[in-house]
């Protein structure tokens, strides 16, 4: 009785580690979930960016805009070409369905450097393709679709030029939101950037090089941060600084003026071009021709190396310091 119990017993083990290694064996075979598969893929830095200047294509609306873009081929230098499909408030679902209305098309579009975006995207032309998703970002998960749309430019882009590189320009959110302007940037980043739009391209298209983030939105939380914390006394004394004055003097929460742009857009040039922005000029031109208000030598230089730090710090941006 005792030998047959011992049996039992030894039987009884068996099946449970059997069952155990069944359990381990099925939990390593399943996909691997999109914060997992965001994570190892920005493990490799991207490529170089291609020898010479580039030419790049901005998809997206007024946080776009005319400047930032004008300002960045300023920065680039000579052979740097640019072409852009902007909106109001445009989603990417919007810019991507033919029987969707973008608001402000005519207007915002009215200029030399507009080319249809399906066109332009599809051509295989760019070594860059730059894409932006509306504001409220949340809202646009919700009622857009949007990472189902990102996946689906980035695959065009790709299809049409595997040299093509694909960003994603993480933009910001109003002033005056209730969550907290510094707040949503920090939480905002791995909940929405990452966690939802970065992911789903990732799992959607399984590309060998993954849409990479321009941190628009990190590097000017950082930058902020640093700026009233020391109560400085150059041309950006608090995040009002950055953004736009309407005419009766109060601060447009959403627009940049011509210090959030000239910020911005170092961010651009640094993630593209993959170089140290330390150095470069601060005394641009909007894109009429215009002078831009320009900040000053010690501002202009925080921003600059603000925006190396920050730009090589996140694996996403696909630079390597």
């Amino acid at each position: 009785m005792h030998r047959m119990a011992n049996r039992m017993t030894l039987l009884a083990g068996i099946v449970v580690l059997i069952a155990a290694a069944a359990i381990m064996w099925a939990v390593s075979a399943r996909p691997q979930s999109g914060a997992q598969a965001v994570r190892e893929i920005y493990t490799r830095p991207a490529p170089p960016p291609p020898v010479g200047r580039m030419r790049v294509f901005h998809l997206g609306h007024s946080l776009v805009g005319r400047d930032m873009p004008a300002m960045l081929a300023q920065l680039a230098g000579a052979g740097h070409r640019y072409e852009s499909q902007l909106g109001w408030g445009t989603s990417l679902k919007h810019h991507w369905e033919p029987g969707e209305e973008i608001a402000g098309f005519a207007d915002e579009n009215d200029h030399p450097r507009f080319r249809p975006a399906r066109e332009a995207v599809a051509s295989g032309d760019y070594d860059a393709v730059i894409l932006t998703e509306m504001v409220e970002i949340r809202d646009a998960i919700k009622h857009h679709q949007s990472g189902r749309y990102l996946a689906r430019w980035a695959a065009l882009a790709r299809d049409a030029n595997r040299e093509t590189r694909v960003y994603l320009y993480e933009t910001w959110h109003r002033l005056d939101d209730a969550e907290g302007w510094l707040t949503r940037l920090d939480r905002d980043l791995d909940r929405y950037w990452k966690g939802t739009l970065l992911a789903a391209d990732i799992t959607r298209n399984a590309p060998a090089r993954p849409v990479y983030l321009i941190p628009a939105g990190q590097v000017m939380a950082r930058f902020v941060r640093e700026v009233e914390a020391q109560r400085s006394s150059g041309a950006v004394r608090s995040r009002d600084d950055l953004f736009q004055r309407r005419e009766d003097g109060s601060t447009d929460p959403i627009h940049l003026g011509d210090m959030g742009a000239y910020l911005v857009t170092l961010t651009h040039y640094a993630v593209l071009y993959q170089k140290s922005p330390v150095g470069l000029p601060r005394q641009l031109r909007r894109a009429d021709g215009t002078p831009a208000q320009a900040p000053d030598a010690a501002t202009a230089e925080l921003m600059q190396r603000i925006v190396w730090e920050v730009v090589t710090y996140l694996p996403e941006t696909g630079v390597r310091g």
